[in-house]
Protein backbone atom coordinates (compact mmCIF):
# COMPACT_ATOMS: atom_id res chain seq x y z
CA UNK A 1 0.00 0.00 0.00
CA UNK A 2 1.35 3.48 -0.84
CA UNK A 3 2.60 5.62 2.05
CA UNK A 4 1.66 9.27 2.54
CA UNK A 5 4.36 11.75 3.51
CA UNK A 6 2.80 14.73 5.26
CA UNK A 7 4.06 18.14 6.34
CA UNK A 8 5.65 17.49 9.75
CA UNK A 9 5.27 19.75 12.79
CA UNK A 10 8.91 20.62 13.38
CA UNK A 11 8.13 22.49 16.59
CA UNK A 12 5.26 22.51 19.11
CA UNK A 13 4.01 25.89 17.83
CA UNK A 14 4.31 25.23 14.10
CA UNK A 15 1.05 25.41 12.16
CA UNK A 16 2.38 25.77 8.62
CA UNK A 17 5.67 25.95 6.77
CA UNK A 18 7.22 26.59 3.38
CA UNK A 19 8.43 23.63 1.36
CA UNK A 20 11.72 25.23 0.32
CA UNK A 21 13.35 22.40 -1.62
CA UNK A 22 12.92 18.76 -2.59
CA UNK A 23 16.15 16.78 -2.36
CA UNK A 24 14.59 13.81 -4.16
CA UNK A 25 12.64 13.46 -7.39
CA UNK A 26 9.89 11.15 -8.55
CA UNK A 27 11.28 7.69 -9.19
CA UNK A 28 14.05 7.97 -6.60
CA UNK A 29 14.43 5.21 -4.03
CA UNK A 30 14.66 6.38 -0.43
CA UNK A 31 15.54 4.62 2.80
CA UNK A 32 14.90 5.54 6.43
CA UNK A 33 17.18 8.40 7.44
CA UNK A 34 17.59 9.84 3.93
CA UNK A 35 17.14 13.62 3.73
CA UNK A 36 14.25 14.21 1.35
CA UNK A 37 13.31 17.89 1.74
CA UNK A 38 14.03 21.23 3.37
CA UNK A 39 11.20 22.91 5.26
CA UNK A 40 11.27 26.59 6.20
CA UNK A 41 9.41 27.41 9.41
CA UNK A 42 8.86 30.83 10.93
CA UNK A 43 12.28 30.67 12.59
CA UNK A 44 14.55 28.24 10.74
CA UNK A 45 15.13 26.02 7.71
CA UNK A 46 15.25 22.35 8.67
CA UNK A 47 15.87 19.06 6.91
CA UNK A 48 13.22 16.33 6.80
CA UNK A 49 14.22 12.67 6.91
CA UNK A 50 12.39 9.71 5.43
CA UNK A 51 11.21 7.15 7.95
CA UNK A 52 10.02 4.54 5.46
CA UNK A 53 11.65 2.76 2.55
CA UNK A 54 10.15 3.04 -0.89
CA UNK A 55 10.08 4.79 -4.25
CA UNK A 56 8.95 8.38 -4.61
CA UNK A 57 5.74 7.94 -6.57
CA UNK A 58 4.51 11.53 -6.53
CA UNK A 59 5.63 14.92 -5.21
CA UNK A 60 2.25 16.41 -4.36
CA UNK A 61 3.49 19.82 -3.23
CA UNK A 62 5.94 21.66 -5.46
CA UNK A 63 9.22 23.09 -4.15
CA UNK A 64 8.85 26.72 -3.18
CA UNK A 65 5.25 26.37 -2.03
CA UNK A 66 4.48 28.61 0.94
CA UNK A 67 1.98 28.18 3.76
CA UNK A 68 1.71 24.36 3.65
CA UNK A 69 -0.35 23.33 6.66
CA UNK A 70 0.94 20.81 9.17
CA UNK A 71 -0.24 17.28 8.29
CA UNK A 72 -1.04 18.26 4.67
CA UNK A 73 -0.06 15.63 2.09
CA UNK A 74 3.23 16.58 0.39
CA UNK A 75 4.39 13.34 -1.26
CA UNK A 76 3.57 9.66 -1.77
CA UNK A 77 5.91 6.69 -1.53
CA UNK A 78 5.33 3.39 -3.30
CA UNK A 79 6.10 0.51 -0.97
CA UNK A 80 8.50 -2.28 -1.96
CA UNK A 81 7.12 -4.27 -4.88
CA UNK A 82 4.39 -1.73 -5.57
CA UNK A 83 3.95 0.03 -8.90
CA UNK A 84 4.87 3.70 -8.53
CA UNK A 85 2.36 4.85 -11.15
CA UNK A 86 -0.50 3.10 -9.36
CA UNK A 87 0.63 4.52 -6.02
CA UNK A 88 0.66 8.02 -7.51
CA UNK A 89 -2.93 7.61 -8.70
CA UNK A 90 -3.99 6.81 -5.14
CA UNK A 91 -2.43 9.96 -3.68
CA UNK A 92 -4.43 10.99 -0.64
CA UNK A 93 -5.82 7.50 -0.04
CA UNK A 94 -2.52 6.05 1.10
CA UNK A 95 -1.54 4.95 4.57
CA UNK A 96 -0.43 7.79 6.83
CA UNK A 97 3.31 8.33 7.09
CA UNK A 98 5.01 7.20 10.27
CA UNK A 99 6.70 10.61 10.42
CA UNK A 100 3.53 12.25 11.68
CA UNK A 101 4.42 14.22 14.79
CA UNK A 102 2.42 14.20 18.02
CA UNK A 103 0.91 17.51 17.00
CA UNK A 104 -0.07 16.17 13.60
CA UNK A 105 -1.63 13.15 15.22
CA UNK A 106 -3.51 15.44 17.56
CA UNK A 107 -4.92 17.30 14.57
CA UNK A 108 -6.00 14.03 13.00
CA UNK A 109 -7.77 13.04 16.18
CA UNK A 110 -9.47 16.41 16.38
CA UNK A 111 -10.69 16.08 12.82
CA UNK A 112 -11.99 12.57 13.44
CA UNK A 113 -13.77 13.67 16.59
CA UNK A 114 -15.38 16.54 14.71
CA UNK A 115 -16.59 14.20 11.98
CA UNK A 116 -17.95 11.71 14.52
CA UNK A 117 -19.67 14.49 16.40
CA UNK A 118 -21.22 15.76 13.18
CA UNK A 119 -22.41 12.30 12.27
CA UNK A 120 -24.13 11.96 15.64
CA UNK A 121 -25.60 15.42 15.47
CA UNK A 122 -26.75 15.21 11.86
CA UNK A 123 -29.95 13.14 12.40
CA UNK A 124 -31.08 15.52 15.12
CA UNK A 125 -30.58 18.46 12.80
CA UNK A 126 -32.56 16.79 10.06
CA UNK A 127 -35.65 16.62 12.23
CA UNK A 128 -38.09 19.55 12.31
CA UNK A 129 -37.23 21.96 15.08
CA UNK A 130 -39.64 22.00 18.01
CA UNK A 131 -40.39 25.69 18.28
CA UNK A 132 -43.22 27.85 19.48
CA UNK A 133 -45.90 28.14 16.78
CA UNK A 134 -46.03 31.88 17.44
CA UNK A 135 -42.43 32.29 16.35
CA UNK A 136 -41.80 33.22 12.75
CA UNK A 137 -39.82 30.86 10.57
CA UNK A 138 -36.17 31.72 10.14
CA UNK A 139 -33.59 30.34 7.79
CA UNK A 140 -31.90 27.41 9.53
CA UNK A 141 -28.19 27.67 10.17
CA UNK A 142 -26.19 24.65 9.09
CA UNK A 143 -24.10 24.57 12.23
CA UNK A 144 -26.97 24.92 14.69
CA UNK A 145 -25.41 27.91 16.46
CA UNK A 146 -28.78 29.69 16.60
CA UNK A 147 -29.81 27.11 19.22
CA UNK A 148 -26.63 27.44 21.23
CA UNK A 149 -25.15 24.22 19.84
CA UNK A 150 -21.46 23.79 19.03
CA UNK A 151 -20.23 25.03 15.69
CA UNK A 152 -18.99 22.18 13.52
CA UNK A 153 -15.90 23.22 11.58
CA UNK A 154 -12.69 21.62 10.39
CA UNK A 155 -9.53 22.36 12.43
CA UNK A 156 -8.10 24.26 9.45
CA UNK A 157 -11.25 26.37 9.13
CA UNK A 158 -11.10 27.17 12.83
CA UNK A 159 -7.49 28.35 12.60
CA UNK A 160 -8.16 30.54 9.55
CA UNK A 161 -11.28 31.98 11.19
CA UNK A 162 -9.36 32.79 14.36
CA UNK A 163 -6.58 34.56 12.45
CA UNK A 164 -9.09 36.54 10.34
CA UNK A 165 -11.39 37.30 13.30
CA UNK A 166 -14.33 35.58 11.58
CA UNK A 167 -17.32 34.40 13.60
CA UNK A 168 -17.87 30.74 12.68
CA UNK A 169 -21.39 30.86 14.10
CA UNK A 170 -22.40 33.30 11.37
CA UNK A 171 -21.32 30.99 8.54
CA UNK A 172 -23.35 28.37 6.72
CA UNK A 173 -21.09 25.39 6.14
CA UNK A 174 -20.80 23.72 2.76
CA UNK A 175 -19.09 20.60 4.11
CA UNK A 176 -20.68 17.28 5.12
CA UNK A 177 -23.67 17.81 7.42
CA UNK A 178 -23.22 21.57 7.25
CA UNK A 179 -19.64 21.53 8.50
CA UNK A 180 -17.75 24.80 8.02
CA UNK A 181 -14.69 24.20 5.86
CA UNK A 182 -11.75 26.28 4.65
CA UNK A 183 -13.59 27.55 1.54
CA UNK A 184 -16.46 28.90 3.65
CA UNK A 185 -14.15 30.94 5.85
CA UNK A 186 -12.11 32.24 2.92
CA UNK A 187 -15.31 33.29 1.15
CA UNK A 188 -16.42 35.16 4.28
CA UNK A 189 -13.04 36.90 4.54
CA UNK A 190 -13.10 37.86 0.86
CA UNK A 191 -16.61 39.25 1.24
CA UNK A 192 -15.74 41.19 4.39
CA UNK A 193 -18.62 39.62 6.30
CA UNK A 194 -19.13 37.40 9.35
CA UNK A 195 -16.49 39.23 11.37
CA UNK A 196 -16.63 38.81 15.12
CA UNK A 197 -15.28 42.29 15.92
CA UNK A 198 -18.47 43.56 17.52
CA UNK A 199 -19.23 40.45 19.53
CA UNK A 200 -17.50 40.75 22.90
CA UNK A 201 -17.64 37.65 25.01
CA UNK A 202 -17.77 39.51 28.28
CA UNK A 203 -15.28 41.52 30.29
CA UNK A 204 -12.85 44.00 28.87
CA UNK A 205 -12.10 43.65 25.19
CA UNK A 206 -8.62 42.52 24.28
CA UNK A 207 -6.38 44.84 22.25
CA UNK A 208 -7.19 42.78 19.15
CA UNK A 209 -10.96 42.84 19.71
CA UNK A 210 -11.64 45.53 17.09
CA UNK A 211 -8.86 45.63 14.54
CA UNK A 212 -9.21 47.74 11.42
CA UNK A 213 -9.80 45.68 8.32
CA UNK A 214 -7.24 45.75 5.52
CA UNK A 215 -9.62 47.73 3.32
CA UNK A 216 -10.23 50.29 6.07
CA UNK A 217 -6.50 50.83 6.48
CA UNK A 218 -5.81 51.16 2.76
CA UNK A 219 -8.61 53.70 2.32
CA UNK A 220 -6.64 56.09 4.53
CA UNK A 221 -3.90 56.37 1.91
CA UNK A 222 -3.94 57.61 -1.66
CA UNK A 223 -3.99 54.82 -4.22
CA UNK A 224 -0.56 54.31 -5.73
CA UNK A 225 1.24 55.91 -2.79
CA UNK A 226 2.19 52.59 -1.22
CA UNK A 227 3.43 49.08 -1.96
CA UNK A 228 1.94 45.95 -0.40
CA UNK A 229 4.54 43.53 0.99
CA UNK A 230 2.99 40.20 2.08
CA UNK A 231 3.81 39.01 5.60
CA UNK A 232 6.12 36.01 5.79
CA UNK A 233 5.68 33.24 8.36
CA UNK A 234 8.12 34.84 10.80
CA UNK A 235 6.33 38.20 10.86
CA UNK A 236 2.95 36.49 11.28
CA UNK A 237 4.27 34.45 14.21
CA UNK A 238 5.85 37.49 15.87
CA UNK A 239 2.60 39.44 15.52
CA UNK A 240 0.52 36.59 16.93
CA UNK A 241 2.80 36.01 19.91
CA UNK A 242 3.05 39.71 20.75
CA UNK A 243 -0.73 40.07 20.73
CA UNK A 244 -0.98 36.95 22.90
CA UNK A 245 1.64 38.26 25.32
CA UNK A 246 0.20 41.75 25.74
CA UNK A 247 -3.41 40.53 25.98
CA UNK A 248 -2.84 37.66 28.41
CA UNK A 249 0.18 38.65 30.55
CA UNK A 250 -0.27 41.44 33.13
CA UNK A 251 3.00 43.30 32.59
CA UNK A 252 4.58 45.64 35.09
CA UNK A 253 7.95 47.32 34.87
CA UNK A 254 10.91 48.09 37.15
CA UNK A 255 13.83 50.32 36.10
CA UNK A 256 17.25 50.61 37.71
CA UNK A 257 20.58 52.25 36.82
CA UNK A 258 23.80 50.23 36.92
CA UNK A 259 27.36 51.59 37.01
CA UNK A 260 29.49 49.97 34.30
CA UNK A 261 32.96 51.36 34.97
CA UNK A 262 34.31 48.32 36.86
CA UNK A 263 32.79 45.96 34.29
CA UNK A 264 34.28 47.83 31.34
CA UNK A 265 37.73 47.79 32.95
CA UNK A 266 37.49 44.06 33.70
CA UNK A 267 36.33 43.34 30.14
CA UNK A 268 39.46 44.99 28.73
CA UNK A 269 41.65 42.81 30.97
CA UNK A 270 39.80 39.59 30.12
CA UNK A 271 40.00 40.16 26.36
CA UNK A 272 43.65 41.22 26.57
CA UNK A 273 44.45 37.94 28.32
CA UNK A 274 42.68 35.78 25.73
CA UNK A 275 44.96 33.16 24.17
CA UNK A 276 45.25 33.08 20.40
CA UNK A 277 44.34 30.16 18.17
CA UNK A 278 45.21 29.42 14.56
CA UNK A 279 42.42 29.43 11.99
CA UNK A 280 42.05 29.68 8.22
CA UNK A 281 42.01 33.46 8.72
CA UNK A 282 45.20 33.44 10.73
CA UNK A 283 45.65 33.83 14.45
CA UNK A 284 42.58 35.09 16.30
CA UNK A 285 41.67 35.42 19.99
CA UNK A 286 40.10 32.30 21.50
CA UNK A 287 37.23 34.49 22.72
CA UNK A 288 36.09 38.10 22.82
CA UNK A 289 33.75 38.88 25.71
CA UNK A 290 31.15 41.61 25.09
CA UNK A 291 29.17 43.70 27.56
CA UNK A 292 26.13 41.66 26.54
CA UNK A 293 27.90 38.46 27.65
CA UNK A 294 28.37 40.00 31.10
CA UNK A 295 24.66 40.91 31.12
CA UNK A 296 23.62 37.32 30.27
CA UNK A 297 25.81 35.94 33.02
CA UNK A 298 24.63 38.55 35.55
CA UNK A 299 20.96 37.82 34.85
CA UNK A 300 21.56 34.07 35.17
CA UNK A 301 23.32 34.55 38.51
CA UNK A 302 20.53 36.87 39.71
CA UNK A 303 17.94 34.19 38.85
CA UNK A 304 20.08 31.68 40.75
CA UNK A 305 20.23 34.01 43.75
CA UNK A 306 16.46 34.68 43.63
CA UNK A 307 15.08 31.27 42.63
CA UNK A 308 11.45 32.20 43.28
CA UNK A 309 11.71 34.58 40.31
CA UNK A 310 13.12 31.84 38.06
CA UNK A 311 9.65 30.59 37.17
CA UNK A 312 7.00 30.23 34.47
CA UNK A 313 3.26 30.59 34.94
CA UNK A 314 0.66 27.98 34.07
CA UNK A 315 -2.98 28.00 35.14
CA UNK A 316 -2.46 24.94 37.34
CA UNK A 317 1.09 25.35 38.63
CA UNK A 318 4.08 27.60 39.09
CA UNK A 319 6.91 26.07 37.06
CA UNK A 320 10.06 26.37 39.19
CA UNK A 321 13.13 26.06 36.96
CA UNK A 322 16.20 24.25 38.28
CA UNK A 323 18.59 26.06 35.95
CA UNK A 324 18.87 29.56 34.52
CA UNK A 325 18.33 29.33 30.76
CA UNK A 326 18.61 32.86 29.37
CA UNK A 327 17.23 33.77 25.95
CA UNK A 328 18.90 36.56 23.99
CA UNK A 329 16.95 38.56 21.41
CA UNK A 330 18.83 38.53 18.07
CA UNK A 331 17.75 40.74 15.19
CA UNK A 332 17.57 38.92 11.87
CA UNK A 333 16.20 39.98 8.46
CA UNK A 334 12.43 40.24 8.73
CA UNK A 335 12.16 39.93 12.51
CA UNK A 336 13.94 38.53 15.52
CA UNK A 337 14.62 35.26 17.27
CA UNK A 338 15.66 34.42 20.81
CA UNK A 339 18.29 31.67 21.01
CA UNK A 340 18.84 30.35 24.52
CA UNK A 341 22.03 29.99 26.54
CA UNK A 342 21.28 26.91 28.65
CA UNK A 343 22.55 26.71 32.23
CA UNK A 344 24.11 30.14 31.86
CA UNK A 345 24.71 30.35 35.61
CA UNK A 346 27.25 27.50 35.29
CA UNK A 347 29.15 28.77 32.24
CA UNK A 348 32.20 31.00 32.08
CA UNK A 349 32.05 34.36 30.34
CA UNK A 350 34.29 33.06 27.54
CA UNK A 351 32.00 30.05 27.01
CA UNK A 352 28.95 32.32 26.87
CA UNK A 353 30.74 34.63 24.40
CA UNK A 354 31.62 31.79 22.01
CA UNK A 355 28.20 30.17 22.32
CA UNK A 356 26.40 33.44 21.57
CA UNK A 357 28.62 34.05 18.55
CA UNK A 358 27.66 30.64 17.18
CA UNK A 359 23.95 30.96 18.02
CA UNK A 360 23.65 34.47 16.58
CA UNK A 361 25.41 33.45 13.36
CA UNK A 362 23.18 30.45 12.79
CA UNK A 363 20.12 32.47 13.79
CA UNK A 364 20.78 34.99 11.03
CA UNK A 365 21.07 32.12 8.55
CA UNK A 366 17.89 30.54 9.98
CA UNK A 367 19.76 27.36 10.88
CA UNK A 368 18.78 27.08 14.55
CA UNK A 369 17.06 23.94 15.79
CA UNK A 370 13.75 24.41 17.65
CA UNK A 371 15.28 23.29 20.94
CA UNK A 372 17.83 26.11 20.61
CA UNK A 373 15.23 28.88 20.67
CA UNK A 374 12.22 27.40 22.49
CA UNK A 375 11.75 27.41 26.24
CA UNK A 376 14.09 29.21 28.62
CA UNK A 377 13.30 30.93 31.91
CA UNK A 378 14.02 34.59 31.12
CA UNK A 379 15.47 36.73 28.35
CA UNK A 380 17.63 39.75 27.54
CA UNK A 381 16.80 42.36 24.90
CA UNK A 382 19.67 44.81 24.37
CA UNK A 383 19.28 47.94 22.23
CA UNK A 384 22.24 49.73 23.78
CA UNK A 385 24.29 49.37 20.60
CA UNK A 386 21.75 51.68 18.90
CA UNK A 387 22.12 54.35 21.55
CA UNK A 388 18.70 53.66 23.10
CA UNK A 389 18.73 54.97 26.68
CA UNK A 390 15.90 52.80 28.07
CA UNK A 391 12.81 50.90 26.92
CA UNK A 392 10.37 48.23 28.11
CA UNK A 393 10.37 44.84 26.37
CA UNK A 394 7.38 42.52 25.86
CA UNK A 395 7.58 39.24 27.79
CA UNK A 396 8.09 36.19 25.60
CA UNK A 397 5.94 33.29 26.93
CA UNK A 398 6.64 31.01 28.76
CA UNK A 399 9.08 33.42 30.43
CA UNK A 400 7.92 35.41 33.45
CA UNK A 401 10.52 38.15 32.98
CA UNK A 402 12.56 39.91 30.32
CA UNK A 403 15.35 42.44 30.84
CA UNK A 404 15.52 45.44 28.49
CA UNK A 405 19.02 46.92 28.36
CA UNK A 406 19.86 50.46 27.30
CA UNK A 407 23.14 52.08 26.29
CA UNK A 408 25.98 52.68 28.69
CA UNK A 409 26.63 56.42 28.72
CA UNK A 410 28.61 58.87 30.78
CA UNK A 411 26.41 60.70 33.26
CA UNK A 412 26.96 63.04 36.19
CA UNK A 413 26.35 61.22 39.48
CA UNK A 414 26.58 62.35 43.08
CA UNK A 415 28.87 60.41 45.42
CA UNK A 416 29.65 61.51 48.97
CA UNK A 417 28.23 64.94 48.19
CA UNK A 418 30.41 65.38 45.11
CA UNK A 419 29.53 65.25 41.44
CA UNK A 420 31.45 62.62 39.49
CA UNK A 421 31.28 61.20 35.99
CA UNK A 422 30.31 57.53 35.71
CA UNK A 423 29.23 55.19 32.92
CA UNK A 424 25.60 54.34 33.63
CA UNK A 425 23.39 51.71 31.98
CA UNK A 426 19.61 51.81 32.54
CA UNK A 427 17.82 48.45 32.59
CA UNK A 428 14.08 47.75 32.77
CA UNK A 429 12.67 44.44 33.98
CA UNK A 430 9.30 43.52 32.49
CA UNK A 431 7.54 41.08 34.82
CA UNK A 432 4.52 38.80 34.66
CA UNK A 433 2.66 39.96 37.76
CA UNK A 434 0.94 36.58 38.07
CA UNK A 435 4.26 34.90 38.75
CA UNK A 436 6.57 37.62 40.06
CA UNK A 437 5.23 40.29 42.42
CA UNK A 438 6.68 43.78 42.71
CA UNK A 439 8.94 43.11 45.68
CA UNK A 440 10.21 39.88 44.15
CA UNK A 441 10.92 41.59 40.84
CA UNK A 442 12.78 44.35 42.68
CA UNK A 443 14.86 41.75 44.53
CA UNK A 444 15.80 40.13 41.22
CA UNK A 445 16.75 43.44 39.63
CA UNK A 446 18.87 44.49 42.63
CA UNK A 447 20.66 41.13 42.47
CA UNK A 448 21.39 41.78 38.78
CA UNK A 449 22.72 45.25 39.62
CA UNK A 450 24.99 43.78 42.30
CA UNK A 451 26.61 41.39 39.83
CA UNK A 452 27.01 44.06 37.14
CA UNK A 453 28.63 46.56 39.51
CA UNK A 454 30.88 43.91 41.10
CA UNK A 455 31.81 41.88 38.02
CA UNK A 456 34.82 40.14 39.54
CA UNK A 457 32.31 37.90 41.34
CA UNK A 458 31.23 36.50 37.97
CA UNK A 459 34.67 34.98 37.52
CA UNK A 460 34.67 32.83 40.67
Amino acid sequence: MPINITMPALSPTMEEGNLSKWLVKEGDHVAPGDIIAEIETDKATMEVEAVDEGTVAKLVVAAGTEGVKVNALIAVLAAEGEDAAEAAKGAGDAAPAKADTPKAEGQKTEAKQDIKAEAKAAPAKAEPAKTDDKKTDVAPTANGQDKGERVFASPLARRIAKDANVDLAALSGSGPHGRVVKADVEAAVAGGGARSDAKPTGGAASPAAKPMSDDAVLKLFQEGSYELIPHDNMRKTIARRLVEAKSTIPHFYLTLDCKLDALLALRVQINAAAPVKKTDKGEVPAYKVSVNDFIIKALALALRDVPTANVSWTEANMVQHKHCDVGVAVSIPGGLITPIVRRAEEKTLSAIANEMKDLAGRARNRKLKPEEYQGGSSAVSNLGMFGIKDFAAVINPPHATILAVGAGEERAVVKDGKIEVATIMSVTLSTDHRAVDGALGAELLVAFQRHIENPIGMLV
